[in-house]
């Protein structure tokens, strides 16, 4: 492979991860949701969505399984624009289908390459540790190996220094991590370790599972003390004017975290599901929640008002 790689990521958390290994200069595109550091904003793009904008939670989910049904991808990629960049390494995901490009959307661009194919890295992590494995794998893949091992030692610094703060509080209240709204989910993978991180305990998902579906009687028999909203590639704005289906639920008054101010809802699009750097800022997000004490906003993350 070349000394200086040149690196297509069609998946936001791997195009962080790229920069954190020093990739910046030679990231030649992106994929339509790849929209930090923001300089990579002016890297060609190289994918799309068949989801229209403005749609539900619920009808976003509809729409999904239709395309699925009838046997197709939510992406397409723009297979053209892609081979005439000439990548030595492409980054994208195997994990969700519908959360990012995959393998299977690449088959018909790597199948009519002309030349040597770039190598793919497929990330797929399941936990924390994964995560990290994958900052290795990529800066293996682009021998930045040494580079990759010092961003992964001083992420995992920060994170440890902030579960030493968030232990000396004494508590851990319980939390509800919710990573879609209708149908409800909650957030598994790597939240319930972050959640941990931050001083509470998880409810709902198991470290290193996919997120499950949330039936909301058991959310009404948990009764958390804290309930974060984070919806999948939700920013606040698209979150605050999806909540009606479950703030207008009978019962959700009645629910402890509800009736003591402590319902928030942070950034799901920039972090939460972006397994890369910026878990370690999602960390402090769940802790600044916990912590908030009357405070109803901080970066990231807003509080709803009391009801």
């Amino acid at each position: 492979m070349a000394a200086s790689p040149r690196v297509v990521s069609l998946l936001p958390s791997a195009t962080e991860i790229a920069v954190a290994v020093g990739l910046g200069d030679q990231l030649l595109g992106r994929s339509h949701e790849c929209d930090f550091p923001p300089f990579v904003q002016a890297l060609p793009v190289l994918t799309s969505t068949k989801l229209e904008k403005g749609l539900t939670s619920l009808e976003i989910d509809r729409r999904v399984q239709e395309i699925v049904r009838q046997g197709l991808s939510v992406y397409a990629v723009d297979a053209e624009r892609l081979r005439a960049l000439r990548p030595d390494v492409i980054l994208t995901q195997s994990q969700c289908a519908v959360c990012a490009v995959t393998p299977a959307d690449l088959e018909e661009s790597l199948a009519a390459w002309v030349g040597t194919a770039p190598t793919m890295i497929s990330l797929a992590p399941d936990d924390l540790n994964d995560v990290w494995g994958d900052f290795h794998r990529v800066g293996e893949a682009v021998g930045a190996r040494d580079k990759a091992e010092r961003a992964v030692d001083a992420l995992r610094l920060r994170l440890a220094d902030l579960q030493v703060r968030t232990a000396a509080r004494g508590t851990r209240p319980t939390v509800a991590a919710i990573e879609w709204i209708e149908p409800l989910m909650a957030a598994g993978n790597w939240v319930p370790e972050l959640i941990q991180i931050a001083g509470g305990d998880p409810l709902f998902a198991q470290a290193g599972q996919h997120s499950p579906w949330l039936e909301w009687d058991a959310l009404v028999a948990a009764d958390p003390d804290v309930i974060v909203m984070m919806p999948c590639g939700y920013q606040l704005p698209q979150t605050l004017a999806d909540l009606a289906p479950l703030v207008e639920r009978p019962g959700w008054r009645d629910l402890s975290a509800v009736r003591s101010g402590r319902v928030f809802v942070a950034d799901g699009h920039h972090f939460f599901n972006r397994p890369g750097p910026r878990l370690v800022e999602s960390a402090q997000i769940i802790a600044d929640c916990i912590d908030a004490d009357g405070k109803t906003e901080g970066k990231g993350w807003l509080a709803l008002p009391r009801v």
